[in-house]
This record gives structure tokens, C-alpha cells and sequence, in this order.
């Protein structure tokens, strides 16, 4: 198990071998408030316990929610943050409510990406933006993760011990909008377009030890850029 500490202490070190560097949930957090503005509504999908939204009541208040894991909802930790329980494929939104939807570690677990991101087009307003995080299908750890979720039984004993998680929070994972060249085939048919994309290196993931960050370190060295674990990516109705 490596815990969030140790994992940010990790991270330090990384920046000063790679300066400028962010990790994915800083460059996901500067593209939202790159597009956000004072007055507007945001929409967060597959917003579970809190995340992102949690750090911008302050900023604006018409923060929405939605969830299929209705548990999750209850126990949401920012009482601001108006919260409901949904599928993504349909939103029960009017066409044009918001002009920014959000979605961070989603799109990995959605059954049919091009119905749902047909569903954010319809929602979002004129010129609004979807903007997320998703791991990258491309990436070796990715892999290595599916691997394992195709082995629920090595699943279920890996994700306690590694990543501290319970069983409870581990939702399948079918990865059917995870690399550049899927989700710009499906930006396309789904009508939304102005797309970018950013893969994020983050050799901390699997840093379990010292030999391994040194590891993995090297190895990021090797990949070729658009192999960086996560991608965050912003499409524009």
C-alpha cells in the first residue's frame, strides 16, 4: 500500500527531476478554472464522495452532482454541492443547462462512451466544455491494471493492498474511451469538437518502493510522450 503522504513526498521528488512538471490532478484542476467563470453553472459526473467541486464552492456556487453509486451521494462531503443520483448516458438535465461539465476518473468505467458523451453535447450550452480525467489505455500500468480486472479474484486482493482502497469503492473498468485515437473518433461522432488532449507522466503510481520509483522513473523515460498514465482532455460543444 503507498499512502497519499507518500505518494505527494514522491511526487515532490519527481518535480525536481522533471521541472514543471504537474501531476494529472493539477493540470486537470488548471484546465477547469481555465474554462470556469464567476456566475456560471458546473455540472460534475460520477462526482462520488467529493473531488474537485469541493475546492470551487467558494468560487461559484451553482455546483451540481451526479452519481450512479447512491451511497457515495449520501456521504458527499461538501453540503454546498448540490448532489443527485444519475447515469451519465442520461442526464436528467434540460438541453443547455451548463456551459461546463466535469468528470474525473469516469470515463473508464462508462459502458457506452459515444451515448454518453452525445448526452454531455445535449446538456452542455453553446460553446460550453466537457473537460476530464481518464487514466490512458496506452500506458504499461494501465495495462497491468486491466490484466488485473480481468482476475476479479487478484483484483479484490490487489486494490486493498496497493492502493488502500476497499472492494466497495472498486467499480469495473471497461476502458472503452481511454486513448487519444478513440476519444477523438468519438468527439467526432458525437458532434463535439475544439479537442485537446494532454498525457500526464506520473511514475509514483507504481511506486511501491524505492527500486521501483527509480524504475519507473526510467521507464518514463523511455515511452514515448503520449504514453503519460492519465490523460486530461477538453472538448467544446
Amino acid at each position: 500500500m503507498l499512502p497519499l503522504d507518500r505518494q505527494n513526498q514522491l511526487r515532490e521528488r519527481y518535480r525536481q527531476v522533471c521541472p514543471g512538471w504537474q501531476p494529472s490532478g493539477e493540470v486537470y484542476e488548471a484546465a477547469v478554472r481555465q474554462h470556469m467563470r464567476a456566475g456560471m453553472r458546473v455540472l460534475d459526473l460520477g462526482c462520488g464522495r467529493g473531488g474537485l467541486p469541493e475546492k470551487l464552492t467558494n468560487e461559484i456556487s451553482g455546483i451540481f452532482g451526479i452519481d450512479a453509486h447512491w451511497r457515495s451521494l449520501f456521504n458527499y462531503r461538501d453540503g454546498r454541492v448540490r448532489v443527485c443520483a444519475g447515469q451519465a448516458e442520461r442526464l436528467p438535465f434540460p438541453a443547455g443547462a451548463f456551459p461546463l461539465i466535469t468528470a474525473a476518473w469516469l470515463l473508464e468505467h462508462i459502458h457506452n462512451p459515444l451515448s454518453t458523451l452525445r448526452e454531455i453535447r445535449r446538456v452542455l450550452t453553446p460553446g460550453g466544455h466537457f473537460i476530464f480525467l481518464t487514466p490512458n489505455g496506452l500506458n504499461p500500468i494501465t495495462l497491468a491494471n486491466r490484466l488485473s480486472g480481468s482476475l476479479p479474484a487478484l483484483q479484490r486482493t490487489l486494490v486493498p493492498r496497493l492502493y488502500g482502497r476497499s472492494p466497495a469503492d472498486t467499480f469495473p473498468a471497461h476502458y472503452r474511451a481511454n486513448t487519444p485515437r478513440k476519444l477523438r473518433r468519438l468527439a467526432r461522432e458525437s458532434g463535439l469538437h475544439s479537442f485537446s488532449l494532454q498525457a500526464v507522466r506520473d511514475p509514483t503510481y507504481a511506486a511501491f518502493n524505492e527500486i521501483l520509483f527509480r524504475a519507473v522513473i526510467a521507464l518514463e523515460d523511455l515511452l514515448p510522450g503520449g504514453l503519460g498514465v492519465h490523460l486530461v482532455g477538453v472538448l467544446q460543444r
